[in-house]
């Protein structure tokens, strides 16, 4: 049976909780993604940053992303999943928590990040489709 590990796709790079979001944005730039975990001076997982977080909670609010750090947008604890859970268990995961991107950790390393794109490359259609409208429902 094929694990989030068999998913994922690996070596996901984080933006440290003390780095602004003009450093964020220009890493998400540099990689071609629109969200990053957001990680501590532990490299241990603080949350998600996506590029829709600088827009909303940053630019919107009339804040300056010069200023404001990655780690004031992380939000709670991250929703995760293990590296050798199955696959069922991190789309369940996925739809339940309707998170388009989950982060893989082994113990509490990331390893990577699971994305609607690697389902949708790793899996059947008519699974994909489900895991689509699930994740989609608001």
């Amino acid at each position: 049976m094929a694990t989030a590990r068999d998913l994922m796709t690996k070596g996901a790079e984080c933006v440290n909780s003390t780095e602004t979001l003009v450093d964020a944005a220009r890493k998400m730039r540099d990689l071609n993604v629109g969200a990053l975990p957001i990680c501590g001076e532990d490299q241990r997982l603080k949350g998600m940053l996506t590029d829709r977080d600088i827009v909303v909670k940053c630019i919107a609010e009339g804040k300056d992303p010069n200023s404001v750090r990655a780690g004031d947008l992380g939000e709670g604890k991250p929703v995760t999943i293990g590296a050798d859970d199955s696959a069922e268990e991190t789309l369940k995961t996925m739809a339940k928590h309707q998170v388009r991107r989950l982060p893989v950790i082994d113990g509490h390393q990331l390893v990577g990040i699971v994305a609607q794109a690697d389902v949708a490359r790793a899996l059947p259609n008519d699974v994909v489709g489900h895991v689509l409208e699930e994740v989609s429902e608001k």
